[in-house]
């Protein structure tokens, strides 16, 4: 019995050199050396600093920028630290007027009659909490509203919003968006 545990114990050993060590390693290796962007999380750089990442989304709320999708994440949204939904179900009242107040406000902000239709990722989170896309739909109705702050053309905004448009992953999985922070570095003539 003594010689099975002894064999168990350094079974175990292995297993935990093996798979807890050498195979992370060589993974982080490989992943640094063939995806080194995506390894280091994606980030945009503006003049040297580190504007934020492609993957996590950011709170833009100046009327010169896109506006992205609400976040849950943490106590002020978009906290990477924190990132979940919110749990609330299709029948919690609470999102129920959550979604409202998020519609009324963008109304307001980009001057849309009252029963204007909003994209639902402009009124809804994402599961993490942390969606650094829109759909198309979602930046066009802002379009106005941007141009007029930043005192350019409905045409040159719309310009920057049809390029910024990514296609489906692999040609068909997900559906078309955009990279908001990308978008709004555009704008800003940095990209």
């Amino acid at each position: 019995m003594l010689k099975e545990i002894s064999k168990a114990i350094r079974l175990l050993f292995l297993m935990v050199v093996m798979l807890g060590l050498v195979y992370p390693l060589l993974m982080t290796g490989w992943g640094k050396l063939f995806f080194a962007e995506q390894a280091n999380g994606s980030i945009i750089l503006k003049d040297g600093k580190a504007v934020g990442s492609e993957l996590i989304g950011q709170d833009f709320t100046r009327a010169g920028y896109f506006h992205g999708r609400p976040s849950l994440a943490g106590d002020q949204g978009y906290d990477g630290t924190a990132s979940s939904a919110s749990n609330l179900g299709p029948t919690s009242q609470k999102l129920i007027a959550m979604i409202g107040e998020r519609a009324e406000q963008i109304r307001q902000e980009n001057k849309l009659g009252e029963k204007a239709l909003i994209p639902s990722d402009l009124v809804t989170a994402s599961g993490s909490g942390l969606d650094p896309h829109i759909t198309p739909a979602a930046a066009k109705i802002q379009v106005a509203r941007v141009a007029e702050a930043r005192g350019i053309s409905e045409d040159e905004v719309t310009a920057l919003v049809e390029k910024s448009i990514e296609d489906p992953q692999l040609g068909f999985l997900g559906e078309k968006r955009i990279n908001v922070l990308r978008l709004n570095l555009a704008l800003d003539g940095v990209l």
